[in-house]
């Protein structure tokens, strides 16, 4: 049994579609600039990756516009662009071999914080009804399984930035328990103003001015990331199957995965990123030394982003494998991040092209990787290893592999 992608699906800051995003970040074509969605003055964090010419209305039915945020939009969007990737339309398989899985971490934010405003200004009597469900994080699995008529396994997973890989590799679990296929992935948008206060006091992010200057993973002058906002989602198909209904693409396949959890703190204890990449590798069956490219998770913070380093170094060896960041031009989308990274990696595996790192001048002492930076390189592609962190403690490393 294999699980491979036949469709992408792909909303971004600097790209709406797989193709208009892939030439986006070849071409190191930004979309994080200063926050539009609100005033943001008085606000520590002012940058952002948003999504500035999205339209929920050119995506999402009227009648589901007012009962859900913005999270499940972007997930609709990306959803109907992967199925029409895929020329796959779900109602051809048997509804029960057909699921959904989704991550996301923040939930429908803007949503909840609108609908609190209408209570405490103007009362109860204002407050949407779907108040109760549209903020929830199983949310978007739920619509979309209505929508697409996905009656096989539905689930979603909260694991931060990791969750996008997550829900990827529980996908792959699916298809191993007689499903066809399953559309798989993660969105996120958290760009409102209790959003964005939720997230200052991890601080983690830059609180720098300069989109050029402020999202610097692996630089000595690294200070924090960026959030931002978007996703992807993929259509994950069993291998035989979709070759039997003649899919068009096969992008590649997911080889191999594995998700790990850091020790507490003060236990002594090492982070156990390296754990999962060396259990992905393996259960990919592949060695270190056939992955032609890592896509790093790239927290911009430094002393996270010398874990990942050092861990690039100990099982790749100093510089032994050219590493990037596409992410340092949409900002990290925390759930949507690791789908999105997946999707650039199959893109990358197809054109033969490492995207690369922008803005990344000077590497911070230790930080002995290949870092792909000046512009786009090429090279041959067939493995690439996907990483990705979320905050509290997750580890997530996902194999791809040309089909």
């Amino acid at each position: 049994m294999s699980a491979v992608v036949t469709g992408l699906g792909v909303v971004a800051p600097n790209g709406m579609g797989a193709e208009e995003y892939w030439s986006a970040v070849c071409d190191g074509k930004s979309g994080i600039d200063r926050i539009r969605r609100f005033d943001c003055t008085g606000y520590p964090v002012t940058l952002a990756g948003e999504l500035g010419s999205f339209d929920a209305a050119e995506h999402v039915p009227g009648r589901l516009r007012p009962e859900t945020s913005m999270m499940s939009h972007i997930a609709f969007a990306a959803a109907e662009l992967a199925l029409a990737d895929a020329v796959l339309d779900p109602a051809d398989l048997p509804e029960y071999e057909r699921g959904v899985i989704t991550a996301n971490a923040t939930g429908g934010v803007e949503f909840g914080q609108r609908e609190l405003q209408n209570l405490w200004s103007q009362g109860p009597s204002h407050v949407s009804a779907y108040m109760s469900i549209a903020w929830f994080f199983a949310a978007t699995t739920g619509q979309l399984s209505i929508r697409h008529k996905l009656r096989g396994h539905c689930g979603v997973v909260v694991s931060e930035q990791a969750g996008g890989l997550d829900a990827l590799g529980h996908a792959r679990r699916a298809l191993r328990a007689d499903h066809r296929m399953v559309l798989a992935g993660g969105t996120e948008s958290a760009l409102s103003p209790a959003g964005v206060v939720a997230q200052i006091p991890t601080r983690n992010l830059s609180t720098r001015t300069d989109p050029n200057r402020a999202y610097l993973p692996f630089d000595a002058d690294a200070n924090g990331y960026v959030g931002g906002e978007g996703g992807a989602i993929l259509v994950v198909e069993e291998g035989t199957a979709a070759r039997e209904r003649g899919a068009p693409t096969i992008y590649g396949e997911l080889a191999g995965y594995a998700a790990t959890f850091d020790p507490r703190p003060g236990t002594g204890r090492p982070p156990a990123l390296e754990q999962a990449v060396r259990k992905a590798l393996a259960d990919a069956g592949t060695d270190p030394r056939d992955v032609d490219v890592v896509f790093a998770d790239a927290y911009g913070v430094p002393d996270l982003d010398l874990i990942e380093a050092e861990t690039i170094s100990k099982v790749f060896g100093p510089y032994g494998v050219p590493v990037t960041a596409p992410k340092t031009m949409t900002g990290r989308i925390y759930a949507g991040a690791g789908a999105l990274d997946v999707a650039a990696a199959l893109l990358s595996i197809r054109d033969g092209l490492i995207p690369p790192t922008v803005n990344v001048t000077r590497l911070a002492a230790g930080c002995a990787i290949d870092l792909v930076r000046e512009g786009p390189r090429p090279s041959r592609v067939r493995t690439a290893l996907v990483l990705a962190r979320g905050h509290g403690g997750f580890n997530a490393a996902l194999v791809v592999r040309a089909a």
